[in-house]
């Protein structure tokens, strides 16, 4: 049996602080209009928090990254970051995973952040110095892998200092989110 590959034209794209906390509001609605009427097709929005999956034959991701970025504050007056991958850049994060066991026991407590470029390793070093609690970190190029045994809430390795630390921003998404993503992807 042939493992199933993902198609090279579908794409992620993940929105930054989108309707998290009453901050950036756009529905989800409105953004799979808005690609639509950009010509993509396929365009499909997993939960609330600014994941599209949809297919384009584009080639560059930053170039496409920028035009998303202006289509979006343009047509929906949402400033905003967006980080897209490809399908099997996506597959590639989800297997490289260094925290299996946290997937399969507790994914809600595993986050994935996808960054907008790769830190060296003394920036790696910088942010697990700044480690305060039982939290865990793992950077492989583009991507941060974190393990939040008590919740993300009280923590205090937060998306600012794991920014300010990494010299790039970032989008975080659970565990549970990267998998349903990957299984969207798969269909």
């Amino acid at each position: 049996m042939t493992e199933h590959l993902p198609d090279r034209d579908l794409r992620i794209a993940l929105l930054r602080a989108v309707n998290v906390a009453g901050s950036g509001m756009v529905s989800m609605e409105a953004l799979r209009d808005l690609l639509g009427k950009m010509r993509f097709a396929d365009v499909r929005s997993v939960i609330q928090s600014g994941n599209l999956v949809f297919r384009t034959r584009s080639g560059d991701n930053g170039a496409l990254e920028r035009r998303l970025e202006s289509e979006v504050a343009r047509t929906l007056g949402l400033r905003t970051e967006i980080f897209v991958r490809t399908a099997p850049e996506w597959t590639d994060v989800v297997r490289q995973n260094p925290f299996p066991e946290m997937a399969k026991r507790d994914p809600g407590h595993l986050v994935l952040t996808v960054l907008r470029e790769s830190p060296p390793p003394s920036a790696w070093d910088a942010l697990r110095s700044a480690i305060r609690g039982r939290e865990e970190v793992r950077g492989i190029g583009r991507q941060a892998y974190f393990v939040y045994p008590d919740g993300t809430g009280r923590s205090t390795l937060t998306p600012a200092l794991i920014e300010r630390k990494l010299g790039t921003r970032g989008t975080s998404r659970n565990w549970n989110t990267v998998t349903r993503l990957e299984r969207l992807l798969l269909e």
